[in-house]
């Protein structure tokens, strides 16, 4: 006996999906309905992958963070020529100086990276004012490890260690003069700077040109060859003129700013900090430059008429360091005056504490050394130790930062676009002059 089941009639059909409904769901992502994205989802989408993992780091990477090489390189020469030094400090100073090195490689292939990764952030980077200042302190780190280059791989290997300083140096200077003469120029071109906007960072391309001068009468120091010293020396007292009396004229700038403006805001109130840079920096260079003219020139008759310029140019470099150091002084006292009046909060800035300080406790340690003066020693003691000490909190404060997040924040997508589209624009120039 066969059963069969009666054939369902039309009327009891379930009635076909609807495929653009939501409540149809697919057995996987390749059987999906096809989407189309908005403008606004394309733009969010790409921000969001530019600001993931390690492209987060790279594009919020910012030639700022040089300034870790700066303060972290001042500190190992501080500790290097501590006036009341011991051997464990040399060690430390050393131990410092290697990792000022690993610090400014890893920087250096990060920064590469990102030029590389986003096409036309170089030129964005140029364009604005707040960045490229900052691309002077590239040159500064590199020269700070060329000081210690000298003070310890110098007596350790000998000959190879000077051509190597020497060599670096001729590096460090020509990126510092690009700095110096061109990053300024990019400022003026910029449009609706006004005098509220003038601030210390504005002196980081000219200190790049004061700390070459100082290493090179650091370097001509030990050039076994009298002619090459010499050349040296010129050089850096070039270097010296083409950035200190432009920092004396930012000052001004800026001192007229605080006249009109008030102080520094909370966020960038460290930054004050700065201005004491290139007056400590330059006092300690002109200083060394008097050093190395009072042992070469004499001796290779450089003035044949002036037989005693050796003796000129050291007496006038110990008299404008003293001008310079004493200048110092008042814009550290309006560095003080800032920070009291503001509530601070880390960020990167902070490493604004650091080299300024740094290279004026080394202008007073050489004033102790060439007057020769206690009371100098005993200063410069203190602010080296304070200086060091500055250093730990900051570096320690920047690796808590960098480890939660806070210094790798994306800004906000409106911020986000407009760059973009500056780079959108530069690379259609570039393909309009091809």
């Amino acid at each position: 006996m066969e059963f069969s089941t009666p054939a369902p009639t039309p009327a009891e059909y379930p009635p076909p999906p609807d495929l653009d409904s939501s409540d149809v769901t697919y057995l996987s992502s390749e059987m999906a309905a096809p989407a189309v994205s908005t403008p606004e989802d394309l733009k969010r989408t790409k921000y969001e992958l530019d600001h993931r993992g390690w492209r987060r780091i790279l594009v919020n990477f910012t030639p700022s963070w040089f300034t870790v090489t700066m303060g972290t390189g001042i500190t190992s020469i501080l500790l290097h020529n501590l006036p009341y030094n011991g051997q464990w400090l040399f060690y430390i100073s050393v131990v410092i100086f290697c990792l000022n090195i690993a610090i400014f490689l890893l920087f250096s292939c990060i920064s590469i990276a990102r030029y590389t990764v986003f096409r036309g952030s170089w030129s964005s980077t140029l364009r604005h004012p707040a960045q490229a200042v900052f691309l002077g302190a590239i040159p500064v780190g590199l020269a700070t490890i060329i000081n210690m280059i000298v003070f310890v791989c110098v007596p350790a290997w000998g000959e190879r260690a000077v051509h190597l300083a020497w060599a670096l140096w001729w590096v460090d200077i020509v990126m510092a003069i690009a700095c110096n003469l061109y990053i300024p120029h990019c400022i003026m071109r910029t449009e609706g700077i006004t005098l509220d906007q003038v601030n210390p960072s504005w002196l980081f391309p000219v200190i790049a040109d004061i700390v070459a001068s100082g290493s090179g009468a650091i370097v001509a120091n030990v050039l076994p060859n009298d002619q090459h010293a010499i050349w040296t020396a010129i050089t850096s007292y070039v270097l010296w003129g083409t950035s200190v009396p432009m920092a004396i004229l930012i000052l001004a700038m800026y001192y007229n700013r605080l006249m009109i403006h008030d102080c520094l805001p909370a966020q960038v109130a460290v930054t004050s900090f700065i201005a004491i840079g290139p007056l400590g920096q330059g006092a300690a260079a002109i200083q060394l430059l008097g050093g190395v003219a009072l042992k070469v020139f004499p001796r290779n008759k450089f003035i044949p008429m002036a037989p005693i310029a050796g003796q000129f140019f050291y007496l006038t470099g110990i008299l404008t360091a003293l001008i310079m150091w004493g200048f110092a002084l008042v814009w550290l006292s309006f560095a003080l005056a800032t920070i009291t009046r503001r509530e601070l909060t880390f960020n990167l800035t902070w490493w604004a504490f650091t080299f300024p300080l740094g290279v004026f406790t080394v202008a007073t340690t050489t004033l102790a050394k060439e007057l020769p003066s206690r009371f100098f020693k005993v200063l410069g003691t203190i602010f080296s130790v304070a200086e060091t000490l500055l250093w730990i909190i900051v570096a320690c404060g920047t690796i808590k930062a960098s480890l939660n997040g806070e210094l790798f924040k994306p800004p906000q997508l409106e911020v986000w676009e407009k760059k973009m589209r500056e780079v959108e624009e530069d690379e259609r120039l570039k393909d309009s002059h091809v």
